[in-house]
């Protein structure tokens, strides 16, 4: 409960930041802003409403969901029906309620690990380019060793030894994931920290955060958030893996990779329940990636 709860304030205060920020620069924007959406093909625009339906049903989770998340409502392995629309579980759960409680619990945490890979693998990666040398080697080499194992493997190993908890879920990930946002985050701050307005910058004696806040961070941002996007789908796609193998989101908490593994059973009778919770994984990964294409190409100033 506590982790579905600083899910949704995090989500919320993600979209209160977003509502704030558009309504600020409405009035400077807005000819940009219906340029911008005038131009969007039909698979952004199909890939942002897919968003926008997920984060709807994460935050509306309890007034959407028929029944409670782990309350046992029927018998096991219900049919579809007028009672249980997409029928019941192994344990007689309703499986309409956990797909909805689903989106909150695996979208939110992938988020939120995603988030946090970002936050220390792009800073790290900034920090080392702007100051070269011996932190330079030190933090590459080191990220050079972890990217040599196996994310899947790697990740098994230390969710192994700290537990499966989802604090040590989110952490582990983040770390495994931090490497690959670092080694791109260096990559594109090696091409600022050249930049004569650096250099400027360095003889007026600014300081590293300073450069790295307001010089180098808003020039890498372009590449920075399409790889956000992508490095997500990975999270997301990792997360439903551990779970449908046992080490993920742990039980009863509604999470799509363990509901697939939970009802897999339905499959040999021609049942394709289990399949919803992998088709929602799958249309979510393919509609974030249709937006961040259409970032790269706004991105990249290429027109038709």
């Amino acid at each position: 409960m506590g982790v579905a709860i600083t899910v949704i304030l995090g989500l919320a205060g993600l979209f209160a930041i977003a509502a704030a920020g558009r309504f600020a620069a409405r009035s400077t924007l807005r000819g940009a802003a219906r340029r911008a959406v005038n131009d969007m093909p039909l698979t952004a625009a199909f890939g942002i409403l897919v968003i926008v339906i997920y984060a709807v049903v994460a935050l509306t989770a309890p007034v959407l969901a028929p029944f409670p998340e782990r309350e046992i409502v029927g018998t096991q392995f219900e049919a579809w029906g007028a009672e249980h629309w997409l029928g019941t579980d192994r344990i007689g759960r309703d499986m309409l309620s956990r797909l909805i409680y689903g989106a909150r619990n695996t979208v939110g945490i992938a988020f939120a690990t995603t988030a946090l890979a970002f936050v220390v693998g792009s800073i790290l990666g900034i920090w080392a380019a702007l100051t070269g040398g011996w932190l330079d080697q030190i933090l590459s080499r080191f990220v050079d060793a972890l990217m040599a194992i196996p994310a899947l493997i790697f990740s098994l190993l230390l969710l192994t030894i700290f537990g499966t908890s989802v604090l040590s879920l989110i952490l582990v990930i983040a770390a495994v994931d931090a490497t690959r946002v670092f080694r791109l985050a260096r990559a594109v701050a090696q091409g600022i920290v050249v930049m004569d307005y650096i250099e400027a910058a360095k003889l007026r004696g600014e300081r590293s955060w300073f450069l790295i806040r307001r010089e180098i961070l808003p020039n890498a941002v372009a590449p920075l958030v399409a790889e956000f996007g992508l490095r997500f789908c990975f999270v997301f796609l990792a997360i439903s893996s551990l779970s449908f193998l046992g080490l993920g989101i742990k039980p009863p908490t509604a999470d799509w990779g363990s509901m697939v593994r939970e009802n897999a059973t339905l499959i040999t009778f021609g049942d394709v329940t289990p399949l919803l919770p992998a088709g929602c994984i799958a249309l979510l990964t393919v509609a974030v990636n249709f937006v961040v294409d259409w970032q790269l190409y706004r991105a990249s100033g290429l027109k038709e």
